[in-house]
This record gives structure tokens, C-alpha cells and sequence, in this order.
């Protein structure tokens, strides 16, 4: 769909001209396009459910307002379809993707991640942009005909490539790839169905991705500070959050602090959206796509920040890095959500009894096929699923506070 107003660029997906699914289906109906199927069918997955109950960056009791990976799913959700209406892109393709791209994520965030990529070291490793794709074509059960949610080629493409492409034109890996080779999940899928790994993907992929970076630069700066780890005038000197609280305090002088907070975040999300919708305007008139195919082949990004806004994203990063992420009572939690993953990775593995009838069928005497269906279980679960879990099979259980 496009917004009131808009033109459909040339270089957007066209869900009329969709490459399909692996498994043929019947048309949506009148009024409903493939990617709007997409997008629903994303909504109603178990994955996605699961997401209210996993980690952000503080665990869910930890308070009931810091954001989830729901909330934090449905805020991208909604600045990609903002950047998407102002460019001209097929909103629904644009949403989809935000909705899905952190569905493999495991409990506790990305200390989950880093406890599940080292448990699976002698088994291919974790990447959650891997088990997304791995969630939506095999682990989901909710249909007759097909294991998965059945997406569109494209949607498909750009939960697997929204970062950019996996390999090269000879099939190499490249970037965070190139020593340790493609995951698992995206090989297996690749001999199914190409994806095309060595192009860079839609535009509205990219929307998608950058409206992450959005969401985490200026979200995470109003939890940090809701937590108590630092304040607005922290960030007095932090790029364009510098140059957002100056206007705010000038124009509202003595502002109560929850308010003061909510106008500097949504005039950086104002100016981060502008910054793309006008670089990326700039890059189309000098590469002049005519097909999301001459987007796909482009010598880089289209859809990007521009020069001048790199930076402070750049400069927001580093200071939630220091600050938040790797504040020591976060990283405490952290580490003690760390072990939880991987005691309960070893206990399955060591006796895969443990695990759910369900899940323990068909495995034979293969490690790695093992280590895989453990990993996603594991994986699928939400934060107080994996705490109760692990009380369920150890005496003592960190507190996580």
C-alpha cells in the first residue's frame, strides 16, 4: 500500500510481479496483496508472540516500561512504514520486514545470542538473523501444506539480506561471514530456494534495517535514562540529540523531565527519518533505478543516512555501548543470563529426555542434528520460560537483578 497522496516509485517491489513462495498457493483475496499475506502471517506466528517476553536490554522483570522485543519490533515497524510512504515503497513489504527480523532472537537478547553461538561452536554457530529465517521456513507449524509461514521470495530475501549481502558473485562469504562462513540455517535454506546472497536487497530491506538503527538510537536513550544509567545532559554534546535538547530547552525552558525526554526523542526520530528519506532521494537520482532489480544491483546502498547524519548515529552507539550496554550492573545480568543459556543448552544435550516429547523425535545419533534442535528450542523460548526451565532442572537459579 502507499500512502495517501504517493506515487508507487519504479523501484519498489511490486507485489502484483512477486517471484511466490516455495509452495505454490491460491491468490490472496481482492484487496489484499502477497505482502500484505506476508505481514499477517508474521503477526500471527507464535514467534512473534513469543517476543513480548524477551529481552531488550533490561530483562522483563526488571520494570513493566522498558521496551521488549515486541515493542522494540513494532516501533521499527513503524518508522519503516513512515520512510517507506514518504519514498514511495510498498509499505506492507516494508513492515513485514520489521516485524520478522528479530524473531530468532533467543531469550536475553543478545547475551542469549552470544551464550547459543558458543554452545553451537563445533555445530555451525547462532546468528539470529539466521534462526529468523529459520523460524519462518521450517520451525513454525500452523499450516497443512508447508512447515513455516510459506513467505514471498522477497520477503524471504530481505529478512536474510537487510544488512547487505552474504557473499560475493562466486558464492564466498563477505563481511562478519568471511571467516567463519554462512550460517547453517541460510545454507541449508540457499539449496531450496536462491535467494541471491551476493546482491544487495529491495529497498524496502533497507528501510527496514535503517528504521532499526533508528529505533535503537533514540528508544534505548529513553530507557537508559528511565534506568537511571545517565541523563539528557550526558548527551548534551552527543551529535544531533545535542543539537535536539538544546531546541527543546530553549523553547521549553524548566520542563518536567518524562516530557522534557519524549520531545528531544521525537525530534531525533523526526530529523533521522528525514536524513534518509533526503539521502536516499539524492542516491536515486544519481543511480536512477528503473526495477527493484536495478535496486538489488546497485554498487551500493540506496537507502542510507546521509554524510553529515552518519556520524551521529555513530557517536549515539558508542555512547549507549559504554553507558548502557556494557554498564557493569547490566553486564552482571547479563552474564548471569549467559549461564542460564548455556546450562540448559548442556542438560539437553547431555540428556535429550529433558526436552519435550515433541521435540526429541526423529533425531537419530547425529551431535549436530541434535545441537540444532536444541538450539531451537532454546531459541524459542521467552526469558521466563528459559528462568523457569532452568529452575525446574537446576537447585539454584541466578536471580537476574
Amino acid at each position: 500500500m502507499f500512502g495517501i497522496g504517493s506515487q508507487r516509485a519504479v523501484y519498489a517491489a511490486d507485489p502484483t510481479r512477486s517471484r511466490g513462495r516455495l509452495v505454490a498457493e491460491t491468490p490472496p483475496a481482492p484487496g489484499r496483496s502477497q505482502f500484505q499475506r506476508d505481514r499477517d502471517r508474521i503477526v500471527h506466528s507464535t514467534a512473534f508472540r513469543r517476543l513480548k517476553h524477551k529481552t531488550q536490554v533490561f530483562v522483563y522483570h526488571e520494570g513493566d516500561h522498558y521496551r521488549t522485543r515486541l515493542t522494540h519490533t513494532l516501533e521499527v515497524a513503524q518508522i519503516a512504514r513512515s520512510i517507506a510512504r514518504a519514498l514511495g515503497l510498498d509499505e506492507d513489504l516494508a513492515e513485514a520486514l520489521a516485524l520478522a527480523h528479530d524473531l530468532g532472537h533467543p531469550p536475553f537478547g543478545h547475551a542469549g545470542e552470544r551464550a547459543l553461538d558458543r554452545a553451537m561452536h563445533d555445530h555451525g554457530g547462532f546468528d539470529h538473523n539466521a534462526q529468523s529465517l529459520r523460524a519462518v521456513t521450517q520451525i513454525e507449524r500452523r499450516y497443512a501444506e508447508f512447515d513455516g509461514l510459506n513467505l514471498t521470495w522477497e520477503t524471504l530475501e530481505g529478512l536474510v539480506k537487510h544488512n547487505g549481502p552474504l557473499t560475493d558473485r562466486a558464492g564466498r562469504p563477505i563481511g562478519r561471514y568471511a571467516e567463519e562462513g554462512l550460517p547453517h540455517a541460510i545454507k541449508a535454506y540457499s539449496a531450496l530456494q536462491d535467494l541471491m546472497l551476493w546482491s544487495w536487497p529491495s529497498a524496502e530491506a533497507q528501510v527496514a534495517a535503517i528504521s532499526d538503527d533508528i529505533a535503537y538510537d533514540s528508544h534505548d536513550i529513553d530507557d537508559g535514562i528511565r534506568a537511571g544509567l545517565f541523563t539528557l545532559d550526558d548527551l548534551v554534546g552527543i551529535g544531533r540529540v545535542g543539537k535536539a535538547i538544546a531546541e527543546v530547552r530553549g523553547r521549553y525552558p524548566g520542563l518536567e523531565r518524562s516530557r522534557e525526554t519524549g520531545e528531544v526523542l521525537r525530534r531525533l526520530i523526526t530529523a533521522m527519518i528525514e536524513d534518509v528519506v533526503a539521502e536516499t532521494e539524492r542516491r536515486v537520482a544519481g543511480a536512477r533505478p528503473r526495477s527493484v532489480d536495478d535496486v538489488r544491483l546497485a554498487a551500493g546502498p540506496l537507502v542510507a543516512f546521509s554524510p553529515e547524519m552518519a556520524p551521529h548515529d555513530r557517536q549515539v552507539k558508542e555512547f549507549l555501548f559504554k553507558r548502557m550496554y556494557r554498564n557493569d550492573a547490566v553486564m552482571r545480568v547479563m552474564a548471569d543470563a549467559e549461564k542460564i543459556v548455556e546450562e540448559l543448552f548442556a542438560v539437553y544435550m547431555a540428556d535429550i529426555d529433558e526436552l519435550p516429547r515433541d521435540w526429541r523425535t526423529g533425531l537419530g545419533a547425529d551431535r549436530s542434528r541434535r545441537a540444532r534442535r536444541v538450539a531451537d528450542f532454546i531459541a524459542g523460548m521467552t526469558d521466563r520460560y528459559a528462568i523457569d526451565e532452568h529452575r525446574r532442572l537446576f537447585d539454584a537459579t541466578p536471580e537476574l537483578r
